[in-house]
This record gives C-alpha cells, sequence and structure tokens, in this order.
C-alpha cells in the first residue's frame, strides 16, 4: 500500500474536504484529488463518494478509513517517543483542562510540578469538558481534565476527586440566612444557569425535575466568575462548586447554602489516550495529580 496515498485519503476524509486536505499536507488541492484517484484505482475499490462538495465515505471507506487512523495515530505516537528520548526531562506537557478545574484546582499542582522540574514546559488551555474529551482522543494535548465522566473506545478515564456542589446567594437574599435548603425552598426562585451539558447544569435540571420545582432563569452564562459577579450582584442565586466560590464564601461576598442532597456532587477525571506513550516527566505530573488529590480529601 502507498502510504504517502493513504495519508491523503486520511486527511482529506478528516478534514473534511480536498482544500483544507491540501492545506494540512502542504501540496496542492490537484494533488490531493491525484492521489485519492490512483488509491482507487489501484484496488479498483471506490473510498469516497461526492454529494455536491461533501466527501462521503463508502463502506470501503469506511473501514479504511478507521484502519489508516490507527496508522496514524501510531505514527505520531512513535515521533512523541522519540522526541522524549531526545530531549530526556526538556519535554512539553500539553495539558486540557474543563473550566473549574483548570482555573481552581490545576494550579494547586502545576506550580509544584514546574518549581520542580523547570527544564519541562508546560502548557495548559481551557475548554469545555467535551471539547477536552475530543482533542485528547485525537492525540492534540498529553492529557487532559474533564468535569463529568465519559465513555470513550480511546481514553483512558480516571476520577481524581470529588466536590460538593452548594447554592451560592449575595449576602442579603431571603435564604441566606439558612444553613440548608430543601427542594421546595428553591420554588420560584431565579436561579443563573451554567452552559447547556456542563456538570452543574445537569445537576440542578436534575434536582428541578426530580423535585418537580419550577424556577426562573434570568442568565445563562458559560464562565464561573462571570456567575458569581452576577450572583453578588443580585441577579439571582447559583449551584456552583464549593471550591469555585470558596473565596468569595470565605470574605462573606456570598452565602453558600447545602441542598442535602447526596446527588448534589461532581467528579473531576484525569483523561489521555489509550495508546499514549506516557513519558517521564508526563508520568511524573501525573502522579503528582493523585497524590495531591488523596492529601486534600
Amino acid at each position: 500500500m502507498n502510504l504517502n496515498q493513504l495519508k491523503i485519503f486520511y486527511f482529506a476524509v478528516k478534514s473534511g474536504n480536498l482544500s483544507a486536505a491540501a492545506e494540512e499536507l502542504f501540496i496542492t488541492q490537484p494533488a490531493v484529488t491525484k492521489g485519492i484517484q490512483r488509491l482507487q484505482e489501484f484496488y479498483e475499490l471506490k473510498f469516497i463518494d461526492y454529494v455536491g462538495k461533501k466527501l462521503v465515505l463508502t463502506d470501503a471507506g469506511e473501514v479504511l478509513f478507521k484502519i489508516a487512523e490507527k496508522i496514524f495515530d501510531m505514527e505520531t505516537h512513535a515521533e512523541e517517543s522519540i522526541r522524549d528520548f531526545q530531549q530526556r526531562k526538556r519535554g512539553h506537557i500539553r495539558i486540557l483542562s474543563s473550566e473549574s478545574f483548570g482555573d481552581y484546582y490545576l494550579p494547586e499542582v502545576i506550580i509544584p510540578f514546574c518549581k520542580a522540574f523547570p527544564l519541562v514546559r508546560v502548557s495548559m488551555n481551557i475548554l469545555p469538558t467535551e471539547l477536552v474529551v475530543e482533542k485528547t482522543a485525537s492525540l492534540k494535548c498529553d492529557v487532559g481534565f474533564i468535569s463529568y465522566p465519559v465513555e470513550h473506545e480511546k481514553l483512558v478515564v480516571r476520577e481524581i476527586l470529588e466536590d460538593e456542589l452548594i447554592i451560592i446567594t449575595p449576602r442579603r437574599h431571603p435564604l441566606a440566612g439558612r444553613h440548608m435548603l430543601r427542594a421546595h425552598d428553591l420554588e420560584g426562585q431565579s436561579l443563573i444557569m451554567h452552559e447547556e451539558q456542563s456538570a452543574p447544569r445537569r445537576a440542578i435540571d436534575d434536582f428541578v425535575q426530580r423535585h418537580g420545582i419550577s424556577v426562573r432563569i434570568p442568565m445563562e452564562l458559560s464562565s464561573n466568575r462571570a456567575i458569581k459577579r452576577a450572583v453578588e450582584h443580585g441577579i439571582g442565586i447559583a449551584l456552583i462548586s464549593r471550591k469555585v466560590a470558596k473565596e468569595e464564601i470565605e470574605q462573606n461576598r456570598l452565602v453558600a447554602l447545602s441542598l442535602g442532597d447526596p446527588a448534589m456532587k461532581r467528579q473531576f477525571f484525569l483523561v489521555h489516550h489509550r495508546d499514549k506513550y506516557i513519558s517521564e516527566s508526563l508520568q511524573r505530573l501525573m502522579d503528582m495529580v493523585f497524590k495531591w488529590a488523596s492529601e486534600i480529601h
């Protein structure tokens, strides 16, 4: 099999169009077209159909794409392994994390890690959990941290720690004097919501549905900081991780109230590609994460 033609086929399918594949491979679009044609002519099979400008895989094309994906994943693994031997402990660890874990937990590990291993460069980006999963599965990072469990054939998923989800209110809110809320206390309240599919949003949607509560939703925000500011300004109350609101609670800017529901917990998870080469520096970082998590609970 001609691996150059296979790579052209793989990137054309992965990117969804010929021009994007050409750009990725640093060749011309006609060269991409010719590569796919020669691959199909050699095997006397059609792997790709065109519906307008859209690429559609045939049954044979779907099988070939899955095989090609494994081949080029392994190529990436080989390059990473060689780089690790070349660089020894001068590696680069690429981290993706969901907002809550990346902003409020991960610095407690990354900072001491960077002090202990100053020759290892660490870069971290914050993304929604679904994008962390997608990019980790496609080897766009070395390790990811997510806010709810997932099942993915390409990923190893390990729980790190658990945090309580609490209701936060402004200091002068009618509910602020209570230590614990009951479900009906939320009836008619203005609830500032996280974005769809986030862990707090899933939890509060489930809680409201289970108890048949009617609430108002004045705002939907994707940022924990924005949610806390909105609560401080009296726009409404919100469900959030206790750790995320710790500073504002300690400064008496917000009041924390428990719902007394065992389901009001959230877990955080470490994920990495199942076949990824784990360098010495990456293993040390992961070891530090689990050691830190065991010490704070």
